[in-house]
């Protein structure tokens, strides 16, 4: 399975700059293993040293949110599209 994973600007750097790239794999965690094996600085912001997505990223494949679909095992098919977005922290004091 194929499916197209969306790079948010602040990752960017560590994919060479794409906007997105076609990534291999059944589910949400293979396909995040994948991603990290050809660009491995991905890693430590993608997922938790257990294996779980990082608790400040936000995984969504066609617009659901993968935590209520089965998180890393959310399932992935042919041509889904899987968005990626970092949560952002901070504010004014």
């Amino acid at each position: 399975m194929s499916a197209t994973l969306r790079i948010p600007t602040v990752l960017r750097p560590a994919v060479g700059g794409q906007a997105t790239l076609e990534v291999e794999g059944g589910t949400i965690g293979e396909v995040l293993q994948n991603v990290t094996a050809l660009h491995p600085s991905l890693s430590g912001q993608l997922l938790a040293d257990d294996g779980t997505l990082h608790r400040f990223l936000n995984v969504y494949v066609n617009d659901d949110d993968v935590r209520y679909i089965g998180g890393v095992d959310a399932p992935v098919k042919d041509h889904d599209e899987i968005t990626l977005l970092p949560a952002v922290a901070g504010g004014a004091d």
